[in-house]
């Protein structure tokens, strides 16, 4: 196993924890959208999808790697990040399987998986931070994997929420790589949009005004994400404002709720994932 520099063990071990967490969330989504798929997927099936959300975050990883980490200490960066994987994997695997979890095996499986996501993705050649024609079809391509390991070739809906699951996690890559604090548990409660009134320097009365509010929340199994404007704030604005406003709302809630649901079945999630249905 690679010896990570010291200076990079706590970012290789919140990196390594997020990219777990999201891989398994994500497969959660996944199943929530083709319910019908997911009963007939099996254990190994599941694992397999699993292993496709770490594929394409060890490739994120990566890219996001050669911005913020210095060249010398790139290669045995990733190697050690392979290796925190595969610690921290079998750590999330104990519960359910306690010494029969072989770690060498896990071993071999991380280290298989990364070999393939640099055949998989590494022919895409694009800088992870802009948007360009080759990033996108990356995405594609890894959209059209998680449908067809689902046995949903070419389904929109699955392949568009994949492609969400791993993008939206660069920011969050990124700033473990800085040196950040690594994303608040906080992100799997509801989100609340607030623009408020701030105090002039003069002291005016301080009193915080709620002008755009946003939820999320859940029913069963349905999400719902719904947004309003303070009855003032509509009266200001004129017809031509409100029009922009509620287009640019409901993309936003669109966003949110789609986040929204990645996260909000956390406590299903985390007996699921501790059972190792990977």
């Amino acid at each position: 196993m690679a010896a990570p520099n010291p200076e990079y063990k706590d970012r290789l071990r919140q990196l390594a924890e997020l990219m777990l967490a999201v891989s398994g969330e994500s497969v959660s989504v996944m199943k929530r959208l083709a319910p019908e798929k997911a009963l007939k997927l099996k254990r190994k099936d599941e694992w397999d999808l699993y292993l496709e959300f770490l594929k394409i975050l060890f490739n994120l990883a990566d890219r996001l790697a050669a911005l913020h980490i210095p060249l010398k200490d790139q290669m045995d960066f990733m190697n050690a990040l392979e290796d925190t994987v595969a610690r921290q994997l079998q750590k999330v695997l104990e519960p359910a399987f306690g010494n029969q979890a072989d770690q060498m095996e896990i071993i071999l499986t991380i280290g298989t998986a990364v070999a393939e996501s640099r055949q998989a993705y590494e022919p895409y050649k694009f800088l992870v931070t802009e948007e360009s024609q080759s990033k996108n079809e990356m995405f594609r391509d890894f959209g059209n994997r998680i449908a067809n390991a689902l046995g949903a070739p070419g389904n929109p809906q699955l392949t568009s929420a994949a492609t969400l699951c791993a993008s939206a996690v660069v920011p969050a890559i990124g700033a473990v790589l800085q040196g950040q604090a690594p994303p608040a548990a906080a992100a799997a409660q509801p989100a609340t949009a607030t623009v408020s009134e701030q105090p002039d320097k003069q002291g005016a009365t301080g009193q915080e005004i709620k002008l755009v509010s946003m939820m999320s929340n859940v029913s069963g199994e349905e999400i719902e994400t719904r947004w309003g404007l303070h009855p003032r704030f509509r009266e200001d604005l004129t017809p031509a404002e409100l029009q922009q406003l509620t287009k640019l709302l409901n993309r936003v809630a669109k966003i949110i709720g789609e986040r929204y649901a990645a996260v909000a079945f956390s406590e299903e999630w985390a007996s699921w994932h501790k059972a190792g249905h990977a």
